[in-house]
């Protein structure tokens, strides 16, 4: 690999003699992996029935690492959200934040989604997760993947950081600062990344994570943690960058990661004398990734926070009828949720999502949609099947080998086996695919166009 001269120039000098080992990639190819959805199952089920390679991760317990040339793109259970295609590095901040079920759990920098959905499998459908993306575009990829893996307490919203600190201070127990970054550890894996590297692009990506840091720490309860990542090597962007923010923030406290189990430590010369650069965590390349800087930082529980303005109450929405019949027939248990509008659309609320104030920022979805109502009829979405579908009254199992699996997916109807007449969710192993109407012993396939395998 020929790194950027600029880039070598500054390794070579922080490193010395360490630089060719620390450099030198653990794997000939760009090391690729998966992450399992513990929404869906255990990594232990996931070891045992898997069909293709996949050896267990050192940097997160429920990642693997996969063969360079595994695509997962196509497989059944990536369209069922049992997994997420991750490089295995980069599964390790999210796990290092310790979220349990309950919390309220913000990450500010989320798409494409891989973190967001490890912190909402860490949540298990209990708390609040907002999950936040500057670009549009990457907000709705974010949206699909967490619809994918059947989210149902996630709120999505396309915002500045600024102003979700406005709105929400000391809201949340746990936030995730994975930064835009100068991505030194993806040169390896996109080529633009090498080509467009520069001093420049590394001190304007210094000064985009101190301003996100800043508002993370203003969205941060007090007693809260916070975790701060990049895929980058440079100090400006890492023990620099935490040394700075300590020191206008003494309030915050860095936690050593030493015991964490993977990586290495920070480095001393990259940050001032008095920081403990030893607390923050390194991954390099000859350490299996593509390269990851990690710190956790932990805010004081006396720590002065603003009052957040109240949330509007909710208004009421009368469950339409037709969704009631549905509801009754195919998901009992959803049928007394409480209902939101979401233009056309009927929506699930995230559980606790009232109690945020969220009125004037930018939500892409707020919970889970449940479907419409056209011409005095329900038409149920994509998304209650992905997120309920294990609770569908009617549905069709299938496994991973039967062809009707690959057909379906190809949007084939196929015949039905296990579904009586009516909507039906469809499962591979247990885990949704989507929905289908059954008339005639047949299965009309209901799965996205968009979302289907069609090569």
């Amino acid at each position: 690999m020929e790194f950027p001269k600029d880039f070598t120039a500054r390794e070579q000098a922080l490193l010395g003699a360490r630089f060719e080992g620390l450099y030198a990639y653990a794997t000939p190819q760009p090391a690729r992996g998966v992450t399992v959805n513990t929404l869906r199952c255990t990594p232990e089920w996931f070891a045992q029935h898997v069909d293709f390679a996949a050896e267990p991760s050192s940097f997160c317990a429920s990642a693997f690492t996969t063969a360079p040339d595994f695509r997962p793109g196509r497989h059944a259970w990536h369209h069922a959200g049992v997994l997420y295609a991750q490089e295995p590095s980069a599964s390790a901040p999210a796990a290092l934040l310790d979220v349990r079920p309950g919390m309220r759990v913000a990450d500010l920098c989320a798409a494409p989604g891989g973190k967001t959905s490890q912190l909402a499998a860490a949540l298990q459908g209990q708390g609040l997760l907002l999950a936040n993306e500057f670009v549009a575009a990457r907000a709705e990829i974010l949206r699909q993947n967490l619809e994918r893996m059947g989210v149902t307490n996630a709120i999505v919203t396309n915002e500045d950081t600024a102003r979700l600190a406005a709105a929400l201070p000391g809201q949340f127990d746990r936030v995730l600062v994975d930064a835009p970054c100068s991505g030194e550890g993806m040169f390896r894996k996109e080529a633009v990344a090498a080509a467009q590297h520069s001093d420049a692009l590394v001190a304007h990506c210094a000064e985009l994570g101190a301003e996100i840091l800043e508002n993370a720490a203003a969205l941060l309860a007090p007693g809260g943690v916070l975790v701060y990542s990049t895929c980058t090597f440079a100090p400006a962007e890492d023990e620099g960058q935490m040394a700075a923010f300590l020191a206008k923030h003494p309030e915050f406290t860095l936690c050593d990661l030493s015991g964490c189990g993977f990586g290495r430590p920070g480095e001393e010369n990259r940050a001032p004398a008095d920081f403990p650069a030893e607390y923050c965590r390194r991954i390099w390349p000859a350490d299996g990734g593509e390269g990851h800087f990690m710190a956790k930082l932990q805010k004081a529980a006396d720590a002065d926070t603003p009052t957040p303005r109240k949330a509007k109450p909710a208004k009421a929405l009368k469950a339409p009828a037709e969704w009631l019949d549905f509801a009754k027939a195919y998901f009992p248990a959803l049928a007394a949720c409480p209902l939101a509008g979401a233009g056309e659309w009927l929506l699930l609320p995230a559980p606790g999502s009232e109690t945020l104030n969220t009125d004037k920022l930018r939500v892409v979805r707020g919970g889970v949609l449940a479907g419409s109502v056209v011409k005095k009829r329900f038409q149920p979405a994509h998304a209650l099947f992905m997120a309920y579908g294990t609770q569908c009254t009617n549905r069709e199992e299938l496994t991973l080998h039967d062809p009707r699996t690959a057909a379906w997916l190809r949007g084939e109807e196929i015949d039905a086996a296990t579904a009586q007449n009516g909507w039906c969710a469809v499962l591979v192993d247990g885990f949704p695919l989507g929905c289908g109407k059954v008339s005639g012993g047949r299965i009309k396939n209901h799965y996205p166009k968009g979302l289907r395998n069609l090569q």
